[in-house]
Order: structure tokens, then sequence, then C-alpha cells
């Protein structure tokens, strides 16, 4: 009998995943799914740390689920990036997935296939944004070179880096440094510990 995770999310405190709850349940059980652990995050779709997601991606890792069941990829997953490499995880550690909204489930041909597009589009995303990431690159330099101002962090006076250390051993704190010099904190940082 296949082991399910099944994971809930709602993005406020007052929505309820009791209607989620019935449905993933009655489906694992029409599939004849071991429940091996519900895990229910309330948190909005952008938010960078969901507790139970994390504690339901160690507990997969431990190899306590066979499958994976969710409401449907919105309540899973923060993006397109995000999804395609939990569920490359997943089908490295042989666990499938299953979206039920979606009807979506990584077991059939037919999931293998959408999770194949996915990753095709998320490789494709990723490469647009390197492709654009050079181009800038580039375009900087030239402009860089043209009017002489250099790409990256500009440079500080020697005379200013002394006095950075200086103020430093006499005590003051980074943030102090920072403000009276006019500077950035992670530039007092850099200078202070060369």
């Amino acid at each position: 009998m296949p082991r399910a995770a099944i994971y809930y999310r709602v993005s406020t405190i007052d929505q309820s995943v009791d209607g989620q709850i019935k449905e993933l349940r009655r489906y694992a059980k029409r599939r004849k799914f071991k429940i091996a652990g519900e895990y229910v995050d309330q948190c909005s779709g952008a938010a960078r740390t969901r507790p139970q997601l994390d504690e339901m991606m160690a507990d997969i890792r431990q190899r306590k689920a066979d499958v994976v069941l969710v409401w449907a990829f919105d309540r899973f997953a923060r993006s397109t990036s995000h999804l395609v490499s939990t569920l490359e995880e997943l089908q490295s550690l042989g666990v499938d997935f299953i979206s039920y909204k979606q009807q979506i489930d990584t077991s059939t041909a037919a999931g293998k296939l959408t999770f194949t597009v996915l990753a095709a589009i998320a490789e494709f995303e990723r490469e647009m944004i390197r492709e654009r990431v050079k181009t800038g690159m580039v375009n900087a330099k030239k402009a860089g070179t043209k009017s002489g101002n250099p790409i990256g962090r500009p440079k500080i006076s020697a005379a200013k880096q002394s006095q950075i250390r200086n103020m430093r051993e006499d005590g003051a704190s980074y943030a102090q440094i920072a403000k009276r010099l006019k500077l950035g904190k992670s530039c007092v940082f850099r200078y202070a510990n060369v």
C-alpha cells in the first residue's frame, strides 16, 4: 500500500483547509493510499519559509512516503521554478506527485509528460535570464569603457580605506563608520576586514 504525504496550504488564518482535507483524504482512500503524514501551512503563496512543507520534504528524504498529494500547484509551490525543482527532487527519490485539481499524477504517462513540459519551460526561463544578464554585462562593459565608469562596485580611495580601519580599531561600529563616512555598511565591512 503506497504511503501518501498530504500537503495543505491556506493564505490567511481565517481561511480553512477543511474542504481540501476532506477531498484529499477521500481521494487517498479511493487510491488505497496509507496516509503517512498531513502537513498544513497558513501563509501567503510567496512566503519564503513554509515550516510544514520543509518538514514534509525532510520526511520524504527519509523515505517516509511514496507519493505527495496536494490540492493544486498554487497551494504547493511558490513559483514554476520551485515546482519544477521540487518535482525533480521527488523524481530522484522515486516519489510520485499528484495535484488533485489539475489531475496531474507523475505515476502516469500523461503526468510524466506534463512534468517534462514544465521542466522544459523552467529551463527556458533560466536560459532567458542568463541571456539577459550576459547582454546587460556586455552593454555595461561597453558603456563603462566609453565613460570611464567601471563595472561592479566603485573603489574607494586608499585614504578612506585607512580611515575605516582606524575608526574600527578605535572601537567604532560598522554602522557608525558608514554613517560618518557616508558609505554603505557592506562597503565598510569589506574594507575594515582587508
